[in-house]
């Protein structure tokens, strides 16, 4: 049996995977459309029996050369992050009835996604929502469906950001 909180670690990259093993991660920013694929992947995982994973990037602090206020810059970032990731891992535990993986990582969006994913093979497929306005779907997708497409070993699910709750629980 696994533990329902932390996703099944694999060690055989190649090795299939079971419902049970899927993990779903959704790279968490704050944003009106990441509510969308957070409860896409809720719902996948609760039907499929598998687990969600969060991911925060926070930006690098740009005093480093002022040692104390980049580390305090570091520290408030890191903070408001994990206060983010919090509230989300309750929604999570409440829509799944398992609380997710939770990483928090310092650098740029793509190349932590990206090493994230070199670094954890149970993550199984990535969600991601498309922002609904006129700007486009967001840097993120916009990178790894572009120049960085190459890099991504799993799956891709982008969400349309302006989708309903009932939509989504529809398609999920």
């Amino acid at each position: 049996m696994h533990d329902p909180v932390t996703p099944v670690s694999r060690t055989d990259p190649g090795a299939s995977l079971g419902p049970e093993d899927r993990t779903f991660l959704v790279v968490v920013d704050g944003s009106v459309e990441q509510r969308a694929a957070l409860r896409f992947a809720c719902r996948r995982a609760g039907n499929t029996g598998g687990h969600v994973a969060l991911l925060y990037v926070t930006e690098p602090a740009e005093f480093a050369h002022w040692g104390f206020v980049g580390k305090r810059m570091r520290d408030e970032a890191r903070e408001d992050a994990e206060s983010l990731l919090q509230r989300q891992a309750s929604l999570v535990g409440r829509m799944t009835g398992r609380m997710p993986a939770l990483f928090v990582r310092e650098g740029t969006p793509t190349e932590e996604l990206l090493a994230l994913l070199d670094e954890e093979p149970e993550i199984s497929v990535v969600v991601l929502a498309s922002g609904s306005g006129k700007d486009g779907p967001g840097p993120l997708i916009t990178a790894l469906t572009g120049k960085q497409a190459h890099r991504l070993r799993v799956p891709m699910t982008i969400v349309p950001g302006d989708l309903s709750d009932a939509a989504i629980d529809g398609l999920a």
